[in-house]
């Protein structure tokens, strides 16, 4: 345990191939436990698309959501990464989120085959051109920002002068600033994509 530790005390963290990795854990999850997790949940079945295909959508209500949930995650993790198991708690969010994009990979697989993965692409599009750099960066910046505060014998540690203050400030502003875009994406433009989709699905 202590050599683990020390390792990712040490060193710098593996965030794609956790990202990566928590992706194919979702993908075995929903393959192992599709029964439970879609036949008896009514995930991405039939009847909810059709709803879905003929709803109307207030982008404005939607776009305050969304931005809302996304900026909060932000929020959430640039404070827990001020504390001591922020390395910790920064490799879990990589993972878990890796996994939620596979099990919606895998739900829409077993439900639809082909048509699936054209379902999950249009799903992300195109705010997840704008979520994914946010999210690496923004994880990223909180592991500097935690080796900066809590391991300062860390080889990694960012230097805390103040330039090096103000460069992480604009990349925080610059994170901010791509995931406002990405919800505004979400709101206004994924849903034309979704309701073309779903009348020819």
């Amino acid at each position: 345990m202590r050599i683990r530790w020390k390792k990712l005390y040490m060193g710098r963290l593996p965030l794609l191939s956790l990202l990566m990795f928590g992706a194919i854990a979702g993908v075995l999850i929903m393959n192992i436990g599709k029964g439970l997790l879609l036949e008896n949940t009514g995930l991405l079945d039939e009847y909810a698309l059709y709803h879905m295909k003929y709803m109307t959508v207030d982008g404005k209500a939607l776009f305050v959501y969304v931005l809302g949930k996304r900026l909060g995650l932000v929020a959430v993790l640039a404070v827990l990464s001020t504390t001591y198991l922020g390395l910790i708690l920064i490799c879990g969010a990589t993972g878990w989120y890796g996994a939620l994009l596979g099990m919606f990979f895998a739900a829409s697989m077993i439900r639809y085959g082909i048509k699936g993965v054209l379902f999950t692409l249009v799903g992300l599009f195109p705010q997840y051109l704008f979520y994914v750099p946010a999210f690496l960066m923004l994880l990223t910046w909180c592991e500097q920002v935690c080796r900066s505060i809590n391991f300062k014998g860390s080889i990694y540690t960012p230097e805390t002068d103040s330039r090096h203050l103000l460069e992480a400030g604009l990349r925080m502003f610059f994170i901010v600033a791509l995931t406002i875009v990405g919800g505004f994406l979400e709101s206004f433009v994924n849903p034309i994509f979704m309701t073309a989709l779903l009348k020819i699905f």
